[in-house]
């Protein structure tokens, strides 16, 4: 069963500063997290995570992944501008998108972050726009088909179809980007490739590894290029079910390095340094949507209404992913009543829970949404003028401290033109 990071007795205080719904983080669960993923793959002397952006943009949480040593992977220009202004510089920031424009290309060159090129005719877009090809660059891999992964020792699948993705180089293209690329004055390469989501496998990275690690041997063979560095991307999940099992990342570091020492090794390619670049991994087991019940609605179903809705967290609602939830308070109780747990929007879809076997729900009380510090405030939205809450942090030592305050009417209509 998941347990919240938090107890009832902590959350009763932290509600009555934070007015519910808000975003909670648990500061020392990110910091073990970043720590154990940082040791998983101490073996490798040039390894770096480049947190996912995109996953939790709040600055306070960059800057203790910063602290942590970890760099950012960006996709956009505030990513970029949001990162510069947390501190990170450099080598520490990657830019990895797509449809790029060439105003977030400029950005990432003056900020002189590793820029990941998604396509071939990004190569001459690139050189147009910052006049200059830069001496490390990286290119975006798409081995097409479909990725898969037969039973593992946990039980599940790994699946999804690189194929009917819109990122990255065919194998052809790939080549003909080096030797480009190296022609036109890059001297450090690097492969990046994203396969499967949300993988619930210890075999997962060690397989994409190979198949990465295999690749950078042959291009380095084809074209010459000097690869010093192989990005893992994210794709390592976490388990959103009570059901499923974690991931071992120390087991997860220990296959990717047996990959490395059978394939980069012998090639004489042992200087190239491993990136990840994990979102979802890194934060949201971390992260709970604290919501309060507001209503009960007895027709044709059970309906619990709280105070939250997809404008907190979409996901349940754009693609019926399962979110654990905590009735506080009643972790014991047996869970015999079944439930839709509902948001306030004018979608039928905006439910965090259908047919939910929860314990008996009483107005007032407080609900815990789990694993939600990924993805969660990162893809909210101001439908039917629903504002986007706040974000919390628990600190280390047990006190609480607000790294985003909730939306104001003001901040709604700050856009607006009236006249």
């Amino acid at each position: 069963m998941k347990k919240p990071f938090v107890t009832l007795e902590q959350l009763q205080e932290i509600v009555k500063q934070y007015p519910t719904p808000f975003h909670l983080y648990d500061e020392k669960g990110i910091r073990e997290n970043a720590r154990a993923l940082k040791a998983a793959f101490a073996w490798n002397p040039g390894y770096k995570e480049f947190f996912a952006v995109k996953a939790t943009p709040n600055p306070q949480i960059l800057k203790i992944l910063k602290e942590e040593g970890c760099g950012v992977d960006c996709s956009s220009l505030c990513e970029l501008m949001m990162s510069d202004r947390c501190g990170f510089q450099g080598g520490e920031i990657m830019f990895s998108s797509n449809d790029t424009p060439a105003e977030e290309f400029a950005l990432a060159a003056q900020l002189g972050a590793t820029i990941n090129l998604d396509d071939i005719t990004h190569i001459d877009f690139l050189k147009d726009t910052i006049g200059y090809i830069p001496k490390k660059i990286s290119c975006r891999f798409n081995p097409g088909g479909t990725f898969q992964l037969g039973e593992s020792k946990e039980g599940f699948q790994v699946m999804d179809n690189p194929g009917e993705a819109k990122y990255g180089m065919t194998r052809e293209q790939i080549a003909q980007a080096f030797k480009r690329l190296k022609e036109m004055g890059a001297e450090e390469f690097g492969i990046h490739a994203f396969l499967a989501s949300n993988t619930l496998s210890n075999d997962y990275y060690p397989a994409l590894a190979k198949i990465l690690f295999q690749l950078a041997v042959d291009l380095k063979n084809e074209t010459g290029a000097h690869i010093t560095f192989i990005n893992l991307s994210g794709g390592v999940g976490i388990p959103y079910r009570p059901e499923q099992p974690a991931n071992d990342i120390a087991v997860i570091g220990e296959g990717v390095r047996r990959a490395y020492e059978e394939v980069l090794v012998p090639a004489g390619m042992d200087d190239v340094s491993i990136c990840t670049e994990l979102g979802r991994f890194m934060l949201a087991p971390y992260g709970h949507l604290v919501t309060k019940v507001l209503h009960q609605k007895h027709i044709y179903k059970e309906y619990i209404g709280v105070d939250a809705c997809a404008s907190n967290l979409m996901r349940p609602a754009i693609y019926g992913a399962y979110h654990h939830i905590t009735v506080m308070g009643k972790e014991d109780a047996p869970c015999d009543h079944k439930y839709d747990v509902t948001g306030s929007l004018c979608e039928n879809s905006d439910k965090f829970a259908i047919d939910r076997m929860l314990p008996e729900i009483n107005i007032g009380d407080l609900l815990v949404i789990h694993d939600t510090g990924a993805h969660g405030h990162a893809m909210g939205y101001q439908y039917n003028g629903r504002l986007r809450s706040a974000e919390v942090l628990l600190c280390e030592d047990g006190s609480t401290r607000l790294i985003r305050r909730a939306e104001t009417p003001e901040d709604y209509f700050a856009t607006a033109i009236w006249d």
